[in-house]
């Protein structure tokens, strides 16, 4: 199944939590979800009950749309986290978060993952001083993600630095905001990555 490229709020009031897709309009208070937290739909306002592989399913969509991968993507990562020794679910989110597009959107260079993506694949970002224009290059840690010189007075980038000052960073990346570069100082902890999805579904959703 190819990548979703719908409207985004749509999927946000289907699965009725924020997946971070809007950057600008969310910080604003004018997403969609929090003008309609209910389904989409004539019928969207009416309370359904979901099977256990409905909220199963409804989980790996979470993750999948919010880190901006397909079906094919998201199964590798699962076959990977899986063959690893340790907890399969929280190793498929670090995974997830080593991708270079979420790296680049954690530290603060873009408002949404769909953003940073376009970034790393239209050259603008460099790691390790070296161009890498593929969103799911995985960073390691210590590696540095910079800016290139030519793209460092793009407006979009430093809007996305200026709105970064109002929520803040992860620990785990260490950034230079006025030289335009950051470093995946380590691999998080699942603790510590504070997304709405419960990883432990998705695990028992592919064990069938």
């Amino acid at each position: 199944m190819a990548r979703y490229r719908g409207p985004v709020e749509r999927l946000e009031r289907r699965l009725g939590v924020d997946l971070g897709l809007k950057g600008e309009r969310r910080l604003a208070g004018k997403s969609a979800l929090e003008k309609r937290p209910y389904a989409p739909g004539q019928h969207g306002q009416r309370r359904t009950k979901i099977s256990e592989y409905g909220l199963q399913l409804q989980e790996k969509q979470k993750a999948k749309f919010m880190y901006g991968v397909s079906e094919k993507q998201f199964r590798a990562l699962y076959k990977e986290a899986n063959s690893k020794d340790g907890n399969t679910g929280s190793i498929l989110i670090q995974l997830l978060e080593q991708r270079l597009d979420n790296v680049v959107y954690r530290m603060g260079f873009a408002t949404t993952r769909a953003s940073a993506r376009q970034f790393v694949n239209h050259g603008h970002v460099l790691v390790d001083g070296k161009r890498v224009d593929i969103p799911s290059f995985r960073v390691k840690a210590g590696q540095k993600i910079e800016i290139r010189e030519k793209s460092k007075t793009n407006p979009q980038i430093l809007r996305a630095i200026e709105l970064t000052n109002q929520i803040g960073m992860v620990e785990w990346v260490d950034m230079d905001k006025e030289k335009l570069f950051g470093l995946f100082t380590r691999i998080p902890e699942r603790e510590e990555i504070a997304i709405p999805v419960e990883e432990r579904l998705i695990v028992e959703l592919y064990s069938k």
